[in-house]
Protein backbone atom coordinates (compact mmCIF):
# COMPACT_ATOMS: atom_id res chain seq x y z
CA UNK A 1 0.00 0.00 0.00
CA UNK A 2 2.88 2.36 0.87
CA UNK A 3 4.45 1.75 -2.57
CA UNK A 4 1.17 2.67 -4.35
CA UNK A 5 0.90 5.92 -2.40
CA UNK A 6 4.52 6.74 -3.19
CA UNK A 7 3.85 6.22 -6.91
CA UNK A 8 0.89 8.60 -6.90
CA UNK A 9 2.82 11.57 -5.52
CA UNK A 10 5.11 12.10 -8.55
CA UNK A 11 2.03 11.97 -10.83
CA UNK A 12 0.29 14.64 -8.76
CA UNK A 13 3.41 16.83 -8.87
CA UNK A 14 3.59 16.46 -12.67
CA UNK A 15 -0.04 17.51 -13.01
CA UNK A 16 0.59 20.62 -10.92
CA UNK A 17 3.64 21.51 -13.04
CA UNK A 18 1.54 21.27 -16.21
CA UNK A 19 -0.90 23.76 -14.75
CA UNK A 20 -3.74 21.33 -14.13
CA UNK A 21 -6.06 22.26 -11.29
CA UNK A 22 -7.45 19.54 -9.12
CA UNK A 23 -11.21 19.05 -9.48
CA UNK A 24 -11.55 19.71 -5.75
CA UNK A 25 -10.04 23.20 -6.15
CA UNK A 26 -12.30 23.92 -9.12
CA UNK A 27 -15.37 22.98 -7.09
CA UNK A 28 -14.23 25.14 -4.18
CA UNK A 29 -13.63 28.14 -6.49
CA UNK A 30 -17.00 27.82 -8.24
CA UNK A 31 -18.72 27.30 -4.90
CA UNK A 32 -17.18 30.46 -3.42
CA UNK A 33 -18.17 32.50 -6.52
CA UNK A 34 -21.73 31.19 -6.29
CA UNK A 35 -21.83 32.17 -2.62
CA UNK A 36 -20.62 35.71 -3.41
CA UNK A 37 -23.23 36.10 -6.18
CA UNK A 38 -25.97 34.82 -3.88
CA UNK A 39 -24.97 37.30 -1.17
CA UNK A 40 -25.11 40.19 -3.66
CA UNK A 41 -28.51 39.07 -4.97
CA UNK A 42 -29.99 38.66 -1.49
CA UNK A 43 -28.54 42.01 -0.38
CA UNK A 44 -30.30 43.93 -3.16
CA UNK A 45 -33.55 41.97 -2.77
CA UNK A 46 -33.65 42.63 0.97
CA UNK A 47 -32.75 46.29 0.37
CA UNK A 48 -35.80 46.63 -1.89
CA UNK A 49 -38.11 45.06 0.67
CA UNK A 50 -36.74 46.74 3.79
CA UNK A 51 -35.66 50.18 2.54
CA UNK A 52 -36.98 51.02 -0.92
CA UNK A 53 -40.62 49.93 -0.42
CA UNK A 54 -41.17 52.08 2.73
CA UNK A 55 -39.35 54.99 1.05
CA UNK A 56 -41.54 54.88 -2.07
CA UNK A 57 -44.73 54.43 -0.04
CA UNK A 58 -44.03 57.78 1.58
CA UNK A 59 -42.50 59.56 -1.43
CA UNK A 60 -45.25 58.59 -3.90
CA UNK A 61 -48.00 58.84 -1.27
CA UNK A 62 -49.23 55.31 -1.89
CA UNK A 63 -51.72 53.59 0.41
CA UNK A 64 -50.82 49.95 -0.18
CA UNK A 65 -47.55 48.04 -0.47
CA UNK A 66 -48.88 46.30 -3.58
CA UNK A 67 -49.00 49.71 -5.34
CA UNK A 68 -45.25 50.22 -4.95
CA UNK A 69 -43.55 49.76 -8.35
CA UNK A 70 -40.91 47.09 -8.79
CA UNK A 71 -38.52 45.96 -11.49
CA UNK A 72 -40.04 43.08 -13.47
CA UNK A 73 -37.14 42.21 -15.73
CA UNK A 74 -34.02 43.53 -17.46
CA UNK A 75 -33.46 42.85 -21.16
CA UNK A 76 -29.94 42.98 -22.61
CA UNK A 77 -29.93 43.16 -26.40
CA UNK A 78 -27.34 43.55 -29.17
CA UNK A 79 -28.03 43.90 -32.88
CA UNK A 80 -25.47 42.20 -35.13
CA UNK A 81 -26.44 42.59 -38.79
CA UNK A 82 -22.89 41.63 -39.83
CA UNK A 83 -23.54 38.11 -38.50
CA UNK A 84 -25.28 37.33 -41.81
CA UNK A 85 -21.85 37.46 -43.50
CA UNK A 86 -19.71 36.23 -40.59
CA UNK A 87 -21.24 33.67 -38.21
CA UNK A 88 -18.26 34.10 -35.84
CA UNK A 89 -19.66 37.53 -34.91
CA UNK A 90 -22.75 35.80 -33.53
CA UNK A 91 -20.62 33.33 -31.56
CA UNK A 92 -18.60 36.14 -29.97
CA UNK A 93 -21.74 38.09 -29.11
CA UNK A 94 -23.36 35.05 -27.52
CA UNK A 95 -20.23 34.43 -25.47
CA UNK A 96 -19.89 38.05 -24.32
CA UNK A 97 -23.53 38.41 -23.25
CA UNK A 98 -23.32 35.09 -21.42
CA UNK A 99 -20.20 36.27 -19.56
CA UNK A 100 -21.82 39.58 -18.63
CA UNK A 101 -25.23 38.28 -17.54
CA UNK A 102 -24.43 34.67 -16.49
CA UNK A 103 -27.35 33.54 -18.64
CA UNK A 104 -27.37 32.02 -22.10
CA UNK A 105 -28.82 34.48 -24.66
CA UNK A 106 -31.28 33.66 -27.42
CA UNK A 107 -30.70 34.45 -31.10
CA UNK A 108 -32.97 36.93 -32.86
CA UNK A 109 -33.60 36.13 -36.52
CA UNK A 110 -34.75 38.25 -39.45
CA UNK A 111 -38.50 38.00 -40.05
CA UNK A 112 -38.24 38.90 -43.72
CA UNK A 113 -35.64 39.21 -46.47
CA UNK A 114 -34.16 42.63 -47.40
CA UNK A 115 -32.16 42.53 -50.64
CA UNK A 116 -30.46 45.90 -50.13
CA UNK A 117 -28.89 44.68 -46.88
CA UNK A 118 -28.17 41.19 -48.24
CA UNK A 119 -30.42 39.86 -45.51
CA UNK A 120 -32.45 36.70 -45.83
CA UNK A 121 -35.39 35.59 -43.75
CA UNK A 122 -34.15 33.52 -40.82
CA UNK A 123 -30.64 35.01 -40.75
CA UNK A 124 -29.36 35.92 -37.26
CA UNK A 125 -29.60 39.67 -36.63
CA UNK A 126 -29.03 39.87 -32.90
CA UNK A 127 -28.89 38.24 -29.50
CA UNK A 128 -30.79 39.01 -26.33
CA UNK A 129 -31.27 37.80 -22.80
CA UNK A 130 -34.09 38.45 -20.33
CA UNK A 131 -33.09 38.53 -16.67
CA UNK A 132 -35.52 38.04 -13.81
CA UNK A 133 -35.33 37.47 -10.07
CA UNK A 134 -31.92 37.00 -8.49
CA UNK A 135 -29.91 37.21 -11.72
CA UNK A 136 -31.66 40.47 -12.54
CA UNK A 137 -30.75 41.98 -9.17
CA UNK A 138 -27.14 40.74 -9.43
CA UNK A 139 -26.79 42.30 -12.90
CA UNK A 140 -28.33 45.58 -11.73
CA UNK A 141 -25.94 45.77 -8.78
CA UNK A 142 -22.94 45.22 -11.08
CA UNK A 143 -24.26 47.69 -13.65
CA UNK A 144 -24.70 50.50 -11.11
CA UNK A 145 -21.60 50.01 -8.96
CA UNK A 146 -19.04 48.56 -11.38
CA UNK A 147 -19.87 48.97 -15.09
CA UNK A 148 -21.34 52.49 -15.43
CA UNK A 149 -18.61 54.19 -13.34
CA UNK A 150 -16.05 52.78 -15.81
CA UNK A 151 -17.49 54.78 -18.71
CA UNK A 152 -15.06 57.55 -19.69
CA UNK A 153 -16.30 61.04 -18.68
CA UNK A 154 -19.53 59.53 -17.37
CA UNK A 155 -21.94 62.22 -16.16
CA UNK A 156 -25.03 60.07 -15.66
CA UNK A 157 -27.76 58.46 -17.73
CA UNK A 158 -30.31 60.48 -19.68
CA UNK A 159 -33.36 60.98 -17.42
CA UNK A 160 -35.62 61.49 -20.46
CA UNK A 161 -35.23 58.00 -21.96
CA UNK A 162 -38.38 56.54 -20.37
CA UNK A 163 -40.98 55.26 -22.83
CA UNK A 164 -44.08 56.78 -21.21
CA UNK A 165 -45.11 53.45 -19.69
CA UNK A 166 -42.59 53.24 -16.86
CA UNK A 167 -39.82 51.43 -18.76
CA UNK A 168 -36.29 52.73 -19.26
CA UNK A 169 -33.90 51.91 -22.14
CA UNK A 170 -30.37 53.13 -22.70
CA UNK A 171 -27.42 52.20 -24.87
CA UNK A 172 -23.86 51.25 -23.97
CA UNK A 173 -21.16 51.88 -26.57
CA UNK A 174 -18.48 49.51 -25.27
CA UNK A 175 -18.71 46.04 -23.77
CA UNK A 176 -15.38 46.68 -22.04
CA UNK A 177 -17.05 48.48 -19.13
CA UNK A 178 -17.97 45.05 -17.81
CA UNK A 179 -15.04 43.45 -15.91
CA UNK A 180 -15.75 39.99 -17.37
CA UNK A 181 -14.71 41.14 -20.85
CA UNK A 182 -11.00 40.79 -21.62
CA UNK A 183 -9.70 43.49 -24.00
CA UNK A 184 -7.18 41.06 -25.51
CA UNK A 185 -9.91 38.59 -26.49
CA UNK A 186 -12.35 40.85 -28.32
CA UNK A 187 -12.20 41.42 -32.08
CA UNK A 188 -14.16 44.68 -32.13
CA UNK A 189 -15.72 47.25 -29.82
CA UNK A 190 -19.45 46.56 -29.69
CA UNK A 191 -22.24 48.06 -27.63
CA UNK A 192 -25.65 46.88 -26.47
CA UNK A 193 -29.03 48.15 -25.34
CA UNK A 194 -30.33 47.60 -21.83
CA UNK A 195 -34.04 47.88 -21.01
CA UNK A 196 -35.33 48.00 -17.43
CA UNK A 197 -38.98 46.96 -17.37
CA UNK A 198 -40.97 48.03 -14.31
CA UNK A 199 -44.53 47.77 -13.01
CA UNK A 200 -44.71 51.56 -12.59
CA UNK A 201 -47.85 53.23 -13.93
CA UNK A 202 -45.93 56.22 -15.29
CA UNK A 203 -42.43 57.53 -15.88
CA UNK A 204 -42.38 59.59 -12.68
CA UNK A 205 -42.94 56.49 -10.53
CA UNK A 206 -40.40 54.52 -12.58
CA UNK A 207 -37.71 57.17 -12.12
CA UNK A 208 -38.37 57.29 -8.37
CA UNK A 209 -37.91 53.51 -8.28
CA UNK A 210 -34.64 53.57 -10.21
CA UNK A 211 -33.40 56.54 -8.16
CA UNK A 212 -34.02 54.51 -5.02
CA UNK A 213 -31.94 51.64 -6.43
CA UNK A 214 -29.11 54.09 -7.10
CA UNK A 215 -29.28 54.32 -10.90
CA UNK A 216 -27.14 57.40 -11.70
CA UNK A 217 -29.15 59.91 -13.73
CA UNK A 218 -27.75 63.09 -15.24
CA UNK A 219 -28.74 66.31 -13.48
Amino acid sequence: MADKKAKKKPQQQQQQKKGKVAPKNQKEASSSLATIRKDIEQKLMSRYTEDIVPQLLKQLQLKNVSEVPKIQKIVVNRGIGEAAQDIKVLDRTMEEIHLITLQKPTVRKAKKSIANFKLREGNPVGAMVTLRGRRMYAFLEKLINVALPRIRDFKGLNPHSFDGRGNYTFGIREQLIFPEIDYNKIDKIRGMNISIITTAKNDEMAKALLDAFGVPFRN
